[in-house]
């Protein structure tokens, strides 16, 4: 049977179908899981161990490697996961993928997860219509786990019918007798055949069938299952297409993993292969007859590479972390929202943690004041695309302070539960108090981001001395900005707050002035009406935005005073 045009449509629509289960998988979790989820990883994902025993617990569950993986890169996406506990997890998935090679030589059969897609569904639906949001996120999550098994299924269904037909693969015994060519050759033809088939499941039956079947020597099927273990990775970097960087960087150390693990079985392939040999005929006794001994062997082979692996790459987590930060670096455009000095739990003594949740809050205060410059080139942007990119990305930014107040309180009432010094209590307080107004300058300058947006819609500008003074009032408040993160990253008290407070005083009195200056402008004709809400509505959120600076200064400047 030729393979038509019509069959490579229906491959790439499996595909698709399979990336946008992926996507839609990704945001349920996102929404529904949120703190929840991330708890429960961070708690199994704790050190490197937990995380790989993780991986390989689901892995052996739910049978396919290519969807733990491909689950991590969508936690990772979601912010639930970092890159290093990622990397655990996935090295764990790696064994986990071994136990379906060896059901396959047991009881020659695979559990095929897709079957329960479609009854998934019919749970799935009356959650997707509810009106509460945490099951309709459910029900997101569900429908994208169906689509991205369906995907997967057809995946393999339209792939090009290997299994089905092995004669197909009978002439690769022509390339069998090149000594260690041959063996390079199989690694590259396991490769591209999980590449096509999606499961490296699949091309481990076939594998095992060659095998059996006497095709191919022991010896090449294991260059084959190398291979298939590096195809195996390419389903999770098709599914981080889609998704941010942090989530395509664990996606490349999946495969950084498995081609290292590749190169070093390659080097000590004949010792290797003896001490398989070794397990299967002396260890465990299993005879030559029937060519069960092959498929057991290659399934020994296949779950050794794996542990071997995992046992020498789990010192160098923190080593892969960094490569693939050189290999992949972070968008400009794209901010993660995680936070970088808290993560989960809390650190031994809740002092310490107070510490940490100081140093968050720095840098809070320094993405808020990126975020006030982003609104200061927002009026200056031209270009349409351009325009709609850095409005959404002020958006986006509004999203994160959020989310970062949120979970700056939350582990600041973690932590006051702890036993604290008196004064550590009071700064507590003082640093909920910070994190609230920082917010609040954050909604202030997307209340900025929005005016500039109706005025641009509104098809009419300021005049040349509006222009001026907004950009007087912008110098302002960036200066208070300016001040304020240097008073909350002061640790020796050598910055004057009186400054700020100056700086308060200044932009009120501009207000004021500008006020009174709009009115008469108005009666004067000098720009119509509308065009002095626009413009009143920036000073005065400019103004506000002051006042929440002062709050910020006079929150922070308290726990000195109290200290001294």
């Amino acid at each position: 049977m030729e393979y038509t045009f019509y069959d490579f449509l229906a491959l790439l629509g499996s595909l698709a179908l399979f990336l946008y289960g992926m996507k839609i998988m990704s945001e349920g979790l996102q929404k529904f899981a949120g703190d929840r989820l991330r708890s429960i990883l961070t708690a199994m994902t704790t050190n490197r161990v937990t995380g790989v025993l993780t991986g390989m617990l689901i892995t052996a569950l739910i049978q396919s490697s290519s969807a733990t993986t491909v689950m991590v890169v969508s936690f990772v996406n979601a912010g639930l996961l970092t890159l290093s506990q990622s990397i655990g997890v996935i090295m764990g998935a790696n064994i986990g993928t071994t136990v379906t090679a060896w059901i396959i030589s047991a009881l020659g059969f695979k559990v095929d997860i897709s079957l329960f897609s479609l009854p998934l569904l019919a749970f799935g639906i009356p959650l997707l219509f509810s009106q509460k949001s945490s099951r309709k996120s459910v029900g997101e999550f569900i429908f994208g786990f169906s689509f991205l098994f369906m995907g997967l299924n057809l995946l393999k269904t339209n792939a090009p019918d290997l299994s089905a037909n092995p004669d197909m693969l009978a002439f690769v015994q022509n390339y069998t007798d090149m000594g260690f060519i041959s063996v390079l050759l199989f690694v590259f033809i396991g490769t591209i055949l999980t590449m096509i088939v999606q499961a490296s499941a699949a091309t481990m039956a076939i594998t095992l069938i060659m095998c059996a079947n006497g095709w191919i020597s022991f010896e090449l099927g294991a260059a084959l299952v190398l291979g298939e273990n590096i195809g195996t990775t390419i389903t999770a970097n098709l599914a981080a297409l889609t998704a941010n960087t942090q989530a395509r960087r664990a996606a490349m150390a999946h495969l950084m993993f498995n081609i290292f693990g590749v190169i070093w079985v390659l080097i000590l392939f004949k010792p290797f292969l003896s001490m398989v040999d070794w397990i299967i005929s002396d260890f465990m006794n299993i005879s030559e007859a029937d060519g069960v001994a092959v498929s057991f062997k290659l399934s020994a082979f296949h779950t050794c590479f794996n542990v071997c692996n995992v046992l020498i790459l789990i010192w160098f987590v923190k080593l892969i972390e960094k490569t693939v930060c050189k290999l992949i670096p972070q968008k400009e455009q794209e901010e993660e929202y995680r936070l970088q000095f808290i993560t989960g739990g809390m650190l031994s003594t809740a002092e310490l943690s107070v510490l940490q949740a100081r140093k968050e809050i720095n840098l809070f205060a320094e993405r808020i004041q990126r975020m006030f410059r982003m609104v200061r080139d927002l009026l200056h942007t031209e270009n349409e695309n351009d325009f709609n990119k850095l409005f959404s990305r002020i958006e986006k930014y509004e999203n994160i302070s959020d989310n970062m107040e949120v979970e700056i309180a939350n582990y600041l009432n973690q932590v006051s539960e702890g036993r604290l010094s008196s004064e550590s209590k009071l700064q507590i307080r003082e640093m909920l108090r910070e994190v609230t107004e920082i917010e609040s300058i954050g909604d202030s300058c997307y209340n900025l981001a929005r005016t500039i947006n109706r005025k641009r819609r509104g098809n009419i500008d300021f005049t040349e001395k509006q222009y001026e003074h907004i950009h007087q009032m912008f110098a302002l408040t960036d200066n208070a900005l300016m001040q304020m993160i240097k008073l909350v990253e002061d640790v020796h008290h050598i910055v004057d707050v009186n400054k700020s407070f100056n700086l308060e005083n200044e932009i009120n009195n501009y207000r004021n002035q500008l006020k009174n200056q709009n009115i008469v402008d108005v009666n004067n004709k000098e720009y119509s009406y509308q065009m002095g809400i626009h413009y009143m509505d920036i000073i005065g959120e400019c103004e506000k935005l002051g006042d929440y600076v002062v709050n910020v200064v006079e929150a922070h400047s308290d726990v000195k005073e109290k200290k001294a």
